[in-house]
């Protein structure tokens, strides 16, 4: 398994993208596509106020065979009634006849300001004179970069498994805590895999990757992963396809973590010697999503404090005994041994990687989890986003 190969989408993928005047310039619509049948598997955002994106796209991600994937973004069209399924539906409408698919085989992502009708008539005229426009010659890079809302680089990330490729695209750095995706990221390979075997190893791949990132605790109305695989290559081993995924995976999402808006550091929390995963997973959030916990590793204040009390207020887990409890940044323990000297901690704290690790002692589990520090960038980013 490598991920060497330039940026370039596997055999039988092609891209477009476009201005339709969803923002006030730069590309705002792309489109991946199979020349091929291919097999699929998506997940989604449990939130309540799923998109019409989300909801049309889960019925269509429920035959498990998508060709094609069209992303809009500056809007996320969630919040919009009945007009808003309209729309959603009419791009779809429009994205299987440029792309030559089924409109059922069409997965639609919406991305950016929430309660804002789309832009139908750009859009219509945009699709209207798409059919010469350059074609389908866009890159993995061009993509990514046509799906960035208040992302700062585009995300791709790419893996090889035998002669097939796995090729990776994802956008989001705000309002980015899943419970069963996350933001959007698209995943097209070649490689031969059965519908059901596909969408357990995105299942499988997505746990300890995207649903373990948090950059703000806010659940997105839009989060989408999807993956689509044309069989071009052939079959590959079972295992060897999942241990891409899964590392493409957590490539795209430590990129996201990195961009976190306002973002100066990356942040991960590794939980151990926990009850279950699940009593893990809690803890670490608590911690990777406390405020003064990010707020103290943007500052590189190396308080210690703050960590014992993200961990301390989850009250229903009262098989957690404080005297069984250890904290270390980095390598160096700082509960229930605080250092003589913080200056090393300062140290630790001032770098671009910021790694706390907790264990329990309430049994054999542990986690990983990804977030960022919180900065005032991130207040004036989101202070002034719809004006």
């Amino acid at each position: 398994m490598t991920h060497e190969h330039a940026l370039l989408w596997p055999a039988g993928f092609h891209a477009y993208t476009g201005h339709g005047g969803i923002r006030d310039s730069g590309d705002d619509i792309s489109v991946i596509a199979s020349a091929l049948p291919a097999v699929s598997a998506a997940v989604f955002t449990q939130s309540l106020f799923a998109g019409p994106a989300v909801v049309l796209s889960r019925k269509h991600a429920a035959g498990r065979g998508l060709r094609a994937v069209v992303t809009l973004a500056q809007n996320a069209n969630v919040a919009t009634g009945h007009e808003g399924d309209a729309n959603a539906a009419e791009v779809v409408r429009r994205v299987a006849a440029l792309a030559g698919v089924a409109e059922t085989d069409v997965l639609i992502g919406s991305t950016g300001v929430i309660g804002r009708p789309l832009p139908m008539s750009s859009i219509r005229a945009h699709f209207d004179g798409a059919g010469g426009a350059g074609g389908f010659d866009a890159s993995p890079l061009d993509v990514a970069r046509a799906m960035m809302t208040t992302d700062t680089r585009p995300k791709t990330a790419v893996r090889t498994v035998g002669r097939s490729r796995i090729v990776g695209v994802a956008k989001g750095v705000g309002m980015l805590e899943p419970n069963m995706a996350t933001m959007l990221a698209y995943l097209v390979t070649d490689a031969e895999v059965a519908p059901e075997a596909l969408d357990a190893a995105l299942r499988r791949a997505v746990d300890p990757t995207f649903n373990s990132l948090s950059v703000d605790t806010d659940t997105s109305t839009s989060d989408t992963v999807a993956v689509i695989a044309n069989g071009a290559a052939g079959p590959v081993d079972p295992d060897a396809f999942q241990q891409a995924l899964t590392d493409l995976c957590l490539d795209l999402t430590l990129q996201l973590a990195r961009d976190g808006e306002g973002a100066t550091k990356l942040l991960r929390v590794h939980v151990g010697e926990a009850r279950d995963h699940a009593q893990a997973k809690r803890i670490a959030k608590s911690v990777v999503n406390s405020p003064l916990v990010k707020t103290a590793v943007h500052g590189a204040d190396p308080n210690w404090g703050r960590v014992v009390m993200a961990i301390g207020k989850n009250t229903a887990d009262t098989d957690i005994d404080p005297s069984r409890v250890t904290v270390r940044f980095g390598a160096v323990e700082v509960y229930p041994r605080e250092p003589e000297s913080l200056d090393e901690l300062t140290e630790l704290m001032r770098r671009d990687e910021v790694d706390i690790t907790i264990t329990l002692g309430t049994g054999p589990s542990g986690t990983t989890v990804y977030g960022c520090d919180l900065s005032a960038g991130y207040v004036r980013v989101n202070a002034d986003y719809t004006t």
